[in-house]
This record gives C-alpha cells, structure tokens and sequence, in this order.
C-alpha cells in the first residue's frame, strides 16, 4: 500500500481533522502566527483564525490554535524574556486579563462578525491617523489610559479570535521601542493572555480530544516562526522592521472587516 495511503488510513482512525484543504491552510496559519510572536510581522498573526475559518467553524478554530499558541509563547519567552520591558509588562497585563474576562461573559453571545468588523476598523482607524499625522522622533508619548484601553481590547479580542495583536500594536508601535524590547514585552503579555483562556475555553466546551490532537499534529511547526521572526528581528532594520508591522495591520484590518460585513 502506498506510504500516503497508509498515513490517511491512520489518520483516519483518530479523532482528528481529516480534510486536507484545513491542513492545506493550518501549515502556513501556523508558521505565520509564529512570525507574527516573534515580533516580526505582528500584524499578520491575527488573520490566522480567518484562514482556520475557511474551513472549519470559528470555535473550533480558535479551540485547534490555543495549544499552538502556548507552545509558541514558550519558544518566545525562552528568546525574548530579556528583552522585555517589566514596566509596561505590569501596567498592561492586568488590563488584557480584564479584557479575557469580558471576552468569556461575551463568548457566544456577541456575533463573531461584529467583533470582527469592530476590529477591523480599529485597525485601519489606527493606520490612517499614523500615516496623517505621523509622530515625531521627539513627540510626546501618548497617555497611559491608552496603553490601558488597547491591551484590555487585546485581551478580548484575542479570547474571542486569536486577533489581539491589532489593539496592543497599535499601542506599542506608537511608543517606537527598539525592535527587541517591543517583541519581548509582546511576547510576555501574550504568553501571560493566552494562559489565562484555558479554563473559560474548557468551560466552554472549546477544549476536546479531537481539537487536541489535531493541535498535536501541527505542533512542530509552532517553533519554526517564532525562530524564524527572532533571527529576521535582530537583522532586519528597524524601519523596514516597521513598514513590515504596519503592513501585517493593513492587510489584517482589510480581513477582518470583510468578514465583519460579507
């Protein structure tokens, strides 16, 4: 029998996704998410549930991706702890937990497509007003309850989507950080949000044998992103660094406010 006969019939045995055109979108979904926690093309992780979504229903989407995640948040902070910047990892991370805490009250209860066209235009409010009135070198940062209103939006846009990157990177770009303390601080306040989803999304039925292995199945390609967006982090220069991140917000804005309004 051939050797692709024989893994299909295994597969097929198992309590796992089958389809090839799901596979066909989780592999480069994966590898992307794992850019987007490196720092490197933040913008881009958030249109991994998007493309989930094409071929499975949101929950379960986001139910497969939550594993992976994790898996790639501890690659992350294995690289970047150091880099973080403890000050605003305290200040912000109370406030993306408050954010989870709203997303597992709204779960199911707001449509996806609203929180999705809400996003969107958030998205691509931020990207106008920073190419209209592009900050200054030297100008003020902006005030605190900014950074607090972003990350408790993060944390419930990332409860409900996986799509927390657009709200804090709008923060974050803002304070234009050196590369590598922006995606250590990231990579903290995600770690610490997506470990905080493992009970709602239990409670909520989202955490099953079927979505666990097949979560299992793509694990080994978690760590090849974050890698992948660590070592172009410390190469790339930091303007392209964010014309890439800003790039990522473009195209995930579009995304998600198709989705929101189709």
């Amino acid at each position: 029998m051939p050797r692709n006969a024989k893994a299909r019939r295994v597969l097929e045995t198992l309590p796992v996704i089958t389809d090839p055109w799901f596979y066909a979108v989780a592999v480069p979904a994966v590898l992307l998410v794992g850019l987007a926690k490196s720092g490197f093309a933040m913008g881009f992780g958030a249109l991994a549930t998007p493309m989930l979504a094409l071929t499975v229903p949101v929950p379960q989407a986001v139910a497969v991706m939550l594993p992976l995640l994790m898996v790639m948040d501890a690659t992350g902070l294995q690289q970047l702890w150091r880099s973080r910047d403890p000050a605003l990892v305290r200040r912000l991370v109370p406030f993306g937990l408050l954010g989870t805490l709203l997303g597992a009250l709204l779960f199911g209860v707001l449509p996806a497509r609203a929180v999705s066209a809400l996003l969107g235009v958030l998205t691509l409010g931020f990207l106008t007003q920073r190419l209209l009135f592009a900050p200054r070198a030297t100008g003020a940062r902006p005030p605190r309850w900014v950074g607090s209103a972003c990350a408790t939006a993060s944390g419930f846009t990332s409860f409900i989507a996986h799509a927390g990157g657009p709200p804090l990177g709008a923060y974050m770009l803002s304070l234009r950080l050196p590369p590598p303390v922006l995606s250590g601080t990231m990579a903290v306040f995600f770690a610490t949000i997506n470990a905080s989803k493992w009970l709602p999304y239990s409670v909520l039925g989202l955490i099953d044998l079927r979505n666990l292995l097949t979560a299992a199945l793509l694990v080994p390609l978690a760590p090849l992103g974050v890698w992948a967006g660590v070592w172009l982090t410390a190469r790339v220069r930091s303007d392209w660094f964010y014309r890439l991140a800003y790039a990522g917000m473009l195209l995930t804005g579009l995304k998600l406010l198709w989705d929101g309004v189709r």
